[in-house]
């Protein structure tokens, strides 16, 4: 029995070494601003995938750098959305950024509130 214990102790334990490892060679924060969008789409284009077939956007955009073009509808420092529905969390702070705005935002899709219809972007800059 306690050889069981032992055993399994360890082998979780090098799960854990492996996972850890993985995430700090090859996970964790990317750099978008050298990273090529993988898609070019308005805001609305986007949208209408994510609220028409949620479990298939998901599998085509998460995690993935998009690059979105629309208007900003409002903004601070430290975020700002497009179209009333594109919540872009902003890699940097940006004050040249003015509502009204059109902008094509580059940044990875995080999520999809499909009770608010809201799309959320992360590390994002503006072109």
């Amino acid at each position: 029995m306690k050889k069981t214990i032992i055993i399994t102790s360890l082998v979780i334990i090098l799960l854990l070494g492996l996972f850890t490892y993985q995430y700090v060679m090859h996970g964790g924060a990317r750099d978008l601003s050298t990273e090529k969008a993988e898609f070019t789409l308005s805001s609305k284009a986007i949208l209408d995938e994510f609220t028409t077939n949620q479990e298939l956007s998901n599998k085509k955009y998460l995690e993935k750098a998009v690059a979105v073009k629309g208007t900003i509808t409002d903004v601070n420092s430290t975020q700002i959305i497009v179209d009333n529905a594109i919540i872009c969390i902003l890699k940097n702070p940006n004050t040249t950024l003015v509502k009204n705005q059109t902008v094509t935002v580059k940044g990875r899709v995080v999520g999809f509130d499909d009770l608010m219809g809201e799309l959320k972007l992360d590390q994002c800059f503006c072109n």
